[in-house]
């Protein structure tokens, strides 16, 4: 999940340097999906695009490649220290046309207007997801396009057939998530965010991720996950680092997924995007 446009959020996952690598591991997943909205939404090569909570880089260097270097991609976040990773990613990609700025979306006065601003797991963490869309839709020239990418959580993570360690730690990832104050339902509240800061009837779409199998990200994605929310989980006393045993978590959860040979129903993401009149 992105590191959000918002100094006075509900980001539970930290900002260390587990949690940058993190980010990056949780883009392998995430990345295909995200790929297919920015396509679908209708952004293409020659564009300018503006993304909100950048994070470690992964929906600006997506952006990037999209636009390619007749177009340019300005990635903002309020974390410095995350940015010179994305910037550190940008030169090691040779994407020259790519560049990072602090600063939070609702504050900065940005020259141009943009064709395009998007997001990835931000609103979801904000104190005021409609007032950073308002700020998007200003920083749009007319027929621009938002489109952003918002988890809802809730639907439960859950394997068929069952697995009781897998109902276990979605249990305490949901609890940890409602402590924090982060939006469950942010996902399906997308629509009528868009619609109330001036934009058109948006596209809606939701992916949900699903595996199975030996070699399934996911067990991985689920252990990386339950370590940087460790901290809170252990101070609002949901589990203890005991209980978690996060060191042998991905492991324990692909031998009981294998032992019952079961299919995991993961996280979903909704995609929304819109054109400003």
């Amino acid at each position: 999940m992105m590191s959000p446009d918002d100094p006075a959020c509900a980001y539970a996952l930290g900002s260390s340097g587990h949690e940058t690598e993190q980010l990056q591991q949780r883009a392998l997943l995430w990345n295909p999906s995200t790929r297919r909205m920015l396509e679908d939404a209708g952004i293409a090569a020659g564009m300018t695009v503006l993304d909100v909570g950048s994070g470690a880089g992964d929906v600006a260097l997506l952006a990037a490649e999209i636009v390619g270097t007749q177009g340019s991609v300005l990635g903002i976040d309020v974390n410095r220290l995350i940015l010179e990773t994305a910037r550190t990613r940008a030169k090691a990609m040779g994407f020259a046309h790519l560049t990072f700025r602090s600063g939070d979306i609702r504050q900065l006065d940005l020259e141009q207007e943009f064709d395009a601003v998007v997001g990835r797991l931000v609103l979801q963490y904000v104190s005021d997801p409609l007032a950073v869309l308002i700020s998007a839709n200003r920083h749009l020239r007319s027929g621009g396009i938002a489109a952003f990418q918002e988890a809802d959580l809730t639907l439960p993570v859950q394997a068929v057939p069952p697995s009781a360690l897998l109902n276990k730690v979605a249990g305490w990832i949901q609890e940890a998530f409602q402590r924090s104050g982060a939006d469950a339902e942010l996902g399906v509240k997308l629509r009528r965010l868009f619609l109330r800061a001036g934009f058109g009837e948006p596209h809606l779409h939701a992916d949900r991720f699903m595996g199975g199998g030996s070699a399934w990200v996911g067990y991985a994605h689920l252990a990386g996950l339950m370590k940087s929310l460790l901290p809170l989980i252990e101070s609002s006393r949901i589990a203890t680092a005991a209980e978690v045993g996060v060191d042998t978590l991905a492991r324990r959860l692909r031998d009981e997924i294998l032992s019952t040979d079961s299919v995991v129903l993961y996280t979903t993401l909704v995609r929304a995007w819109a054109q400003r009149p």
